[in-house]
């Protein structure tokens, strides 16, 4: 067991590496230095806004790089340089990192003498890659978690160090999974941290292994001639981003109105037939069974019940 803390360098950005910062941190750890994406256009007006885990960083005063690339060879070789000289003169024992979003090459697993842990958001070898959590409601499986991995050049092979299991409820949606499978992640990498070096390192088996492909917009367009557990599964799993969408006709041209909440009923018809659309029940016939819609939102307006949506619009004998 490590009893003194630990030099840790941490590679993050999104809300879900903040979580471990955080707990990395509160545990007594010292983090020398911080690498997360560069400043990104977000909101409305479109400014800059820097990641969570940089504003992590700065509340605790912690040095920040937001290098475009760390390969030396790359598009941008002197930030890279930069960042390596960064990561040299920390010193880590360790980096851990978290939904970094860039690779790391070979010289950067090299740097620390303890290597790089990565918390991974789901049970390796299955959902390896860019959306776990995403994929694994879609899927519908029954349980998902954490991974904590030693990093190799692989895209997430590394040798598995400590696995958290967290069931996936009926109702989960990927913003509600994705904050519990972030506090796991914090609470397994502080007692990787706790026992660096001393973790026995379990080879991925080779059965099970598949792919969380990142999530497009393109997605998020519901067809209805599919079953509608699986179209339901679909609208938990792109809450929040990008949502399942239907395009509803209006006076003034096509609407694209975005889904965020739905539930199979024992119904049928024609695949977008609208079966029943009046009070505060509105159901939609897919391939297999039907949907009914709970909470909608069209362009412009927030998420509402079924019963307020109908009132604001006119609905077709089918949807599109």
């Amino acid at each position: 067991m490590t009893t003194t803390p630990l030099r840790v360098a941490f590679a993050g950005t999104p809300e879900f590496a903040a979580v471990a910062l955080d707990a990395i941190l509160a545990a007594g750890h010292t983090v020398p230095l911080v690498l997360t994406q560069p400043d990104r256009p977000a909101g409305r007006g479109m400014k800059l806004q820097a990641s969570a885990v940089k504003q992590v960083a700065l509340q605790h005063g912690l040095p920040v790089a937001q290098p475009h690339s760390l390969r030396l060879d790359g598009k941008y070789p002197d930030e890279a340089a930069a960042a390596r000289d960064a990561l040299l003169a920390a010193q880590p024992d360790v980096m851990v990192v978290a939904a970094y979003g860039l690779i790391l090459p070979q010289w950067t697993l090299d740097l620390p003498r303890l290597g790089c842990l990565n918390i991974h958001g789901s049970l390796l070898p299955r959902w390896r890659g860019a959306a776990p959590i995403h994929r694994s409601i879609e899927a519908g499986d029954a349980q998902t978690g954490i991974t904590i991995m030693q990093m190799d050049a692989g895209l997430d092979t590394g040798d598995m160090l400590l696995i958290g299991a967290e069931p996936i409820r009926a109702d989960d949606t990927t913003a509600v999974l994705h904050d519990r499978l972030a506090a796991l992640g914090g609470r397994l990498i502080v007692e990787a941290l706790s026992q660096a070096g001393s973790l026995v390192r379990t080879p991925q088996p080779s059965e099970g292994v598949n792919y969380a492909h990142k999530i497009e917009k393109a997605e998020a367009a519901i067809d209805w001639s599919q079953p509608a557990a699986v179209i339901e599964r679909r609208v938990r799993a792109f809450d929040p981003f990008p949502g399942c969408t239907f395009t509803l006709p209006t006076e003034k041209g096509p609407e694209v109105v975005k889904l965020w909440r739905a539930s199979v009923v024992p119904a049928s018809g024609a695949p977008g037939e609208v079966l029943h659309g009046q009070g505060d029940t509105l159901v939609v016939a897919c391939g297999e069974q039907a949907l009914a819609l709970h909470t909608l939102q069209r362009p412009g307006g927030k998420r509402v019940a079924a019963r307020e949506f109908l009132q604001s619009c006119t609905l077709p004998a089918s949807l599109a």
